[in-house]
């Protein structure tokens, strides 16, 4: 379970803060912070409609389990719609009078991973249109449209198109490579383009059982696929992997999933045929190496002498979304960020409200 995140609530509370009253596409920012919140209870009920949706999701997407969707999708309402959250990031900011166009780009990696970018857009006013991904596509669509069953004239803000023509700003999210036709195509205007990241976890031997259980979910959820995913591990020289391995193996059951499965073994056949060096549980392939980026089923490790310089070296990476540790994002807390945790630390909302 993640790591409670305390503080917005008691913040919201102390302050006598009154928003302005913006009417854009008639609403609010209060209606818009109660419609939200609203979502964050339907996103928690048990509604037999929003059920099958999840359930289509599932099914449409291999990599996107029940269990993932329903991790996604809590972690959204509780860590972004939860009440006096909205209300109490949205007051660092001096929201925008003049809507503007911007598309949005949304990869597909993970459920609902393009929803903080939808969310800024809508609490700041902009006009959206959204290009889903396709491999992500249900769970954001029905959103969108319970919301404009509730409010018709969001129908006017928010479009979902193939293209993004004639937008006046734009947000993308992909991969190193489609991040160059990104730049290419939005480079002009105002844009924030996003490449790959992942996170790494940095371990001093002395961990209990209970943080290791934690760490093993942010190296497992999502099957490594997030960018908030653990994918390489730093570690003192002796660190004792069989015990890591002995608790990693409560998630041995993912040697189920065909498509999991198929990238062990594969893997697993190149290190072979190659004579890699590798520890292994039932659901893991251990390999040393110093790129923080692995393959799925694939957990990097990297010894470290001086934990000192090891986090100074990981903070100043580029590829580095989230570091787990002692000193760090506690373990177990990597896949459950907050509305000011910004991806690749570029405030979007500040982007937002200066367009």
């Amino acid at each position: 379970m993640c790591v409670p995140i305390i503080g917005y609530v008691h913040v919201y509370s102390e302050i006598k803060w009154q928003f302005a009253a913006r009417n854009i596409y008639g609403m609010t920012t209060q209606q818009r912070i109660g419609l939200m919140e609203e979502m964050g209870r339907y996103m928690l009920s048990g509604d037999m409609q929003w059920q099958e949706v999840k359930d289509l999701a599932s099914h449409r997407n291999a990599w996107f389990s029940a269990s993932h969707v329903e991790e996604a999708v809590g972690n959204i309402a509780r860590y972004f719609l939860a009440p006096g959250l909205l209300a109490a990031w949205l007051h660092a900011y001096a929201l925008p009078t003049v809507p503007r166009t911007v598309g949005i780009v949304m990869a597909g990696n993970i459920p609902l991973v393009g929803f903080h970018d939808f969310l800024c857009g809508f609490m700041s006013g902009h006009t959206l249109m959204l290009k889903l991904s396709s491999k992500d596509d249900v769970l954001i669509r029905h959103l969108i449209v319970w919301m404009t069953e509730r409010h018709p004239t969001l129908s006017k803000q928010i479009t979902i198109a193939e293209r993004l023509n004639g937008c006046e700003a734009y947000i993308a999210t992909g991969s190193n490579n489609t991040a160059r036709y990104f730049e290419q195509y939005f480079g002009k205007y105002p844009h924030i383009i996003r490449q790959n990241r992942t996170s790494v976890a940095v371990l001093t031997g002395n961990e209990t059982d209970e943080q290791l259980t934690a760490l093993a979910k942010d190296v497992y959820m999502y099957y490594g696929l997030g960018c908030r995913s653990i994918t390489q591990i730093c570690v003192p020289q002796g660190y004792d992997f069989e015990h890591l391995l002995r608790i990693f193996s409560q998630y041995d059951h993912y040697a189920d999933l065909s498509k999991y499965k198929n990238n062990y073994d594969y893997h697993l056949a190149l290190y072979l045929l190659n004579k890699v060096p590798y520890m292994s549980n039932a659901s893991l392939l251990l390999v040393e190496n110093e790129l923080p980026f692995s393959a799925v089923s694939v957990l990097h490790y990297r010894y470290y002498n001086n934990l000192g310089e090891i986090a100074e070296t990981l903070r100043q990476s580029a590829d580095i979304q989230t570091i787990s540790g002692e000193g760090f994002t506690p373990f177990g807390a990597a896949q459950c960020p907050t509305l000011a945790d910004y991806a690749d630390g570029v405030d979007t909302m500040a982007f937002l409200c200066g367009l």
